[in-house]
């Protein structure tokens, strides 16, 4: 019985591990590209200085960084250091930096 638990458990963590790798994979569609780019042309931010914090996808931004919506995208952007960042509102996750 404790080998069909350990078993059991062994291949639950297993699952588990590959769902949450594949969460942090975020595909963003070609017409979302398209009109978040265009978006924020339109819309330029000033950029804010995060010292310490590094601009890499999965990286979590403080609360004190105000995110702005893009109309019709789930996702919010920031400019940090120059940069545009988008941003899962929910997990305030960087799902991509822009150049």
């Amino acid at each position: 019985m404790k080998i069909y638990l350990a078993a059991a458990a062994a291949g639950f963590l297993l699952l588990a591990g590959i769902g949450a790798a594949s969460a942090d994979t975020l595909i963003i569609q070609p017409e979302q590209e398209t009109v978040i780019r265009e978006y924020v042309k339109k819309k330029p931010l000033a950029s804010v200085a995060l010292p310490g914090v590094e601009l890499n996808i999965g990286t979590t931004l403080p609360d004190t960084v105000e995110l702005y919506e893009v109309p019709d995208v789930q996702y919010r952007y920031v400019v940090i250091d120059n940069r545009t960042v988008l941003v899962d509102p929910g997990t305030r996750k960087i799902i991509k930096v822009y150049e």
